[in-house]
């Protein structure tokens, strides 16, 4: 990649209103505008991707549900959760959509390495997994040549929003979160962690700061 990467950091925002400005934000880009990482959380809600089956929706209760235009199938998003959204020019970074979630799911496993935590990405259910249970959940969309949507990593977050679900079309997949995992460090700490992660996974510059909840 080339160019400053820039690190927005938005806070709580909402999930539709997030999702409608990363396709503005990737059908508005110029040749050589910058990649972005969006670090944030969402009020609860459920996603559904483009291959995600109803069938793996058993109980929303409240939860919206939003149909939404990333790959996988469904999961939940909620308070606790760190969401990254991942806005990278592919054709100038020099590599595929495969290889970068590869470098997404090496980027929260490296976080965790760095806690004494050992985790592994999985070839045919992307996303991070410790013992068998999945931390952290990825899904992205390639739109003329750039990615939008990202990886969401589970904090501290109530893993009851998961029990409506099979979580990414898996029936009886565990889940769990860094809290239960061991790792002592906050919200705050961990996502400003994976954001290092993610520019060195990346091979990104040094990432330019920008004030938290830029909008």
């Amino acid at each position: 990649m080339s160019g400053p990467t820039l690190f927005r950091r938005l806070g709580r925002v909402d999930y539709l209103a997030t999702w409608q400005r990363m396709r503005a934000f990737t059908d508005a880009r110029e040749a050589d505008a910058s990649d972005e990482f969006w670090l944030c959380e969402h009020p609860p809600v459920y996603t559904l991707g483009q291959v995600g089956r109803r069938e793996h929706l058993h109980d929303a209760g409240d939860t919206p549900v939003v149909e939404t235009d990333r790959g996988g199938q469904i999961t939940w998003h909620g308070p606790g959760q760190l969401v990254v959204y991942v806005l990278v020019d592919l054709r100038r970074a020099g590599f595929g959509i495969r290889e970068l979630v590869v470098r997404l799911e090496q980027a929260v496993i490296a976080l965790l390495a760095s806690h004494g935590v050992e985790a592994i990405g999985r070839r045919d259910a992307p996303g991070v997994y410790v013992d068998g249970a999945k931390v952290a959940a990825l899904g992205l969309r390639v739109r003329r040549g750039c990615t939008y949507h990202g990886l969401a990593l589970n904090v501290d977050c109530d893993l009851g929003g998961f029990a409506g679900i099979d979580p990414c079309g898996l029936r009886g997949l565990a889940v769990t979160r860094t809290v239960d995992l061991g790792v002592e460090a906050n919200g705050h700490a961990l996502g400003e962690a994976l954001l290092e992660q993610l520019a060195r996974q990346l091979a990104a510059p040094a990432p330019l700061a920008i004030a938290d909840q830029d909008h």
